[in-house]
């Protein structure tokens, strides 16, 4: 444990979000809604050695930022939260003809009410989608949207949790096999970097991928055709019929609570 960094001030942590803030691709049977996600290791490490600590995740996976917004923003306030993270847009993001200055405008506006409220607000950019399939034609996108965020963060002085800078994301293994989503180990780097990012001294270790074995193109190629029947269809077939994978979801951990994890967490 690094002893530079300051003890933490925080006693009630509310996370709003889609999917990646609920956990998906985490998968852990004890936790609520059975996903953990980085957005609850963060939690584990901010109630280590507190007593009084409790954290809330409203977090739905599929949501725009509109819905993100509408849903969550009221609820979280009515928390009184003392920090509240907030990672949203990057559905809109994926969708064509999504502006993110337009999106950016949205979110400063929400981000505003949090810190009148009196909570630090932590705002989670998109990582570096570059050679990431199918993900990597909007990295233009998600770039200027990044740049939009850390305008407001610097207008209602939050903090970025900055993913397009952990470089440690390109590995393929720290993505779900949807490739949509991280792993058990992509949330770990990501929760690492979010308590660096609030300056907060942690438990947490770095866990380094297992190099995988050289592969063939031709073995890549299928894997890819699988990856797009098994996971890239149904999401398009979603979008036209205007479907959500988080239709009838309801957030994982409505009300503030103490948090239990794996020592390691």
């Amino acid at each position: 444990m690094n002893d530079t960094l300051l003890q933490h001030p925080w006693t009630r942590y509310v996370a709003m979000g889609d999917s990646f803030t609920e956990g998906i691709g985490d998968p852990e049977p004890s936790s609520p809604g059975g996903h953990r996600g980085w957005a609850d290791r963060v939690a584990e490490q901010l109630s280590l050695g507190s007593n009084d600590f409790k954290y809330a995740n409203l977090a739905i996976r599929g949501r725009l930022l509109a819905p993100i917004l509408a849903e969550q923003l009221e609820p979280a306030l009515a928390l009184k939260p003392d920090l509240i993270s907030i990672s949203a847009g990057g559905n809109d993001l994926i969708r064509p003809g999504s502006d993110p200055d337009a999106l950016a405008e949205q979110l400063d506006a929400a981000v505003g009410r949090m810190t009148a409220a009196g909570a630090n607000v932590i705002i989670l950019n998109g990582p570096d989608i570059r050679d990431t399939p199918v993900l990597g034609l909007i990295r233009g996108r998600v770039a200027i949207y990044n740049e939009n965020l850390r305008t407001i963060a610097a207008r209602h002085d939050a903090i970025v949790g900055d993913m397009w800078s952990l470089r440690q994301l390109t590995d393929p293994q720290m993505w779900d096999e949807d490739r949509l989503h991280f792993s058990p180990l992509g949330h770990h780097t990501i929760a690492m970097m979010v308590l660096h990012a609030l300056n907060v001294r942690h438990s947490l270790t770095p866990m380094d991928a297992t190099p995988l074995p050289p592969q063939k193109w031709q073995a890549a190629r299928a894997e890819d055709l699988v990856w797009a029947r098994e996971f890239l269809v149904p999401w398009v077939l979603r979008r036209i019929r205007h479907q959500s994978s988080g239709d009838g979801v309801s957030a994982k951990r409505p009300t503030p609570g103490p948090v239990f994890g794996p020592p390691e967490a």
